[in-house]
């Protein structure tokens, strides 16, 4: 059986559930059981269109980001960065992502299924939506083909998000973020 089974709308409240239930409990402490008791579904619906927690955490995770990559595209390298930072910004939710990631950090480093559906799931679209953005600059003129920064921006950006934490004890928000693409990733990229 696949996902198409549930409603947009009971897909939307099954995530909503999980993600409320990783910020309270852990990923470590989230159980099948845990989700299906708060979304009052089986078990088996459950594990019938996800095949288990690691793949469930991951698609709710998706659902729930409010910006791809790959959605946006303004006609310029600043305006995209620009609109990636406004989408993200919307009703505090860099700072619920924030949270949450930062509890499923540890996780997957003691979880490889989780750390390959997060892979999967989130991270590659994101990087390929970046590197798909990176080359409409290229080829608008506004970024050097050989810039040896083009292979770093995606971690430049990650590392924006976890020293800000570790070194401000202050989640990113949009002023730090815009900030920061200022004074580092477009000079790195040379714009």
């Amino acid at each position: 059986m696949g996902r198409s089974r549930l409603t947009p709308e009971r897909e939307a409240e099954l995530f909503d559930a999980v993600l409320d239930l990783l910020r309270e409990v852990g990923y470590d402490a989230l159980t099948m059981d845990a989700v299906a008791a708060r979304t009052h579904s089986s078990k088996a619906t459950l594990y019938r269109q996800w095949q288990g927690k690691p793949q469930l955490v991951a698609r709710a995770l998706r659902h729930c980001k409010p910006v791809s990559t790959a959605d946006v595209d303004t006609g310029s390298l600043r305006g995209d960065f620009a609109e990636l930072v406004r989408r993200a910004d919307d009703e505090g939710q860099m700072e619920k992502d924030a949270a949450l990631m930062r509890g499923l950090g540890m996780a997957i480093h003691t979880n490889p299924d989780l750390h390959q559906a997060l892979r999967e799931v989130l991270l590659d679209p994101e990087v390929s939506g970046l590197n798909a953005m990176l080359r409409r600059g290229i080829d608008r003129g506004e970024i050097a083909a050989d810039c040896p920064a083009l292979q770093y921006i995606p971690h430049l950006l990650v590392g924006a998000y976890v020293a800000r934490q570790l070194i401000e004890d202050r989640c990113a928000d949009a002023a730090f973020l815009s900030d920061y693409l200022d004074a580092v990733v477009f000079p790195a990229l040379g714009v």
